[in-house]
C-alpha cells in the first residue's frame, strides 16, 4: 500500500484507470445491449475525460471522507485486508453516486428525466462497482503498485 505521497498519486492513477475504464465498458455495454470488441475501443474515448474527472475527485474529496469512515469500521492495524475492504467498500459508496451524476450529465443532459437516469445509473452501477473493486481493480492495482515499488 501506498506510504508517500508520490506513491499515492501513482497508486490512485492506476486504480483510476483500472476503475473507470472497467465501468465504462460496462456502461457501453448495457447501453448497447452486449459486450462486444469495439465495447473496447469506444471506452478509451470516454476514459479520456472520464479518469482525470475522477482522479480529482477522489483525491480531493472522496479519498479523506472514505478513510474516515473505514477508520470507524477497522483500523489498518488492527487487520490489514479487512481495512483494505472498508477501504475499497467506502470510497464505492462514495464514488458510484458522484460519477454516475457526472456521466448522467454528460451522457443523457439535464432533462425532465434527469433524477430517474441518475438513480438507474447508481442502482446499475453500484453492485458491478463494488465487485469489480474487490474482486479484480483492487487486486489488480495493488498487485501492479508492489511491482512498481518493489513491496
Amino acid at each position: 500500500m501506498p506510504t508517500t505521497k508520490k506513491e499515492h498519486i501513482v497508486y490512485g492513477i492506476i486504480m483510476v484507470i483500472v476503475m473507470v475504464y472497467g465501468m465504462i465498458c460496462y456502461n457501453i455495454s448495457i447501453n448497447t445491449g452486449g459486450l462486444n470488441n469495439q465495447v473496447f475501443l469506444y471506452a478509451l474515448g470516454d476514459l479520456i475525460y472520464m479518469a482525470p474527472i475522477a482522479f480529482i475527485i477522489e483525491s480531493l474529496l472522496v479519498s479523506k471522507i472514505a478513510e474516515k469512515n473505514a477508520m470507524k469500521i477497522i483500523t489498518p492495524k488492527e487487520n490489514t485486508m479487512l481495512f483494505i475492504i472498508a477501504m475499497s467498500s467506502c470510497t464505492v459508496m462514495l464514488m458510484c453516486p458522484i460519477m454516475s451524476f457526472i456521466a448522467t450529465i454528460i451522457h443523457h443532459g439535464i432533462n425532465i428525466d434527469f433524477i430517474s437516469n441518475w438513480i438507474q445509473a447508481i442502482i446499475l452501477n453500484f453492485p458491478m462497482a463494488l465487485f469489480y473493486q474487490l474482486f479484480f481493480a483492487g487486486p489488480l492495482v495493488r498487485f501492479i503498485f508492489n511491482k512498481l515499488f518493489n513491496k
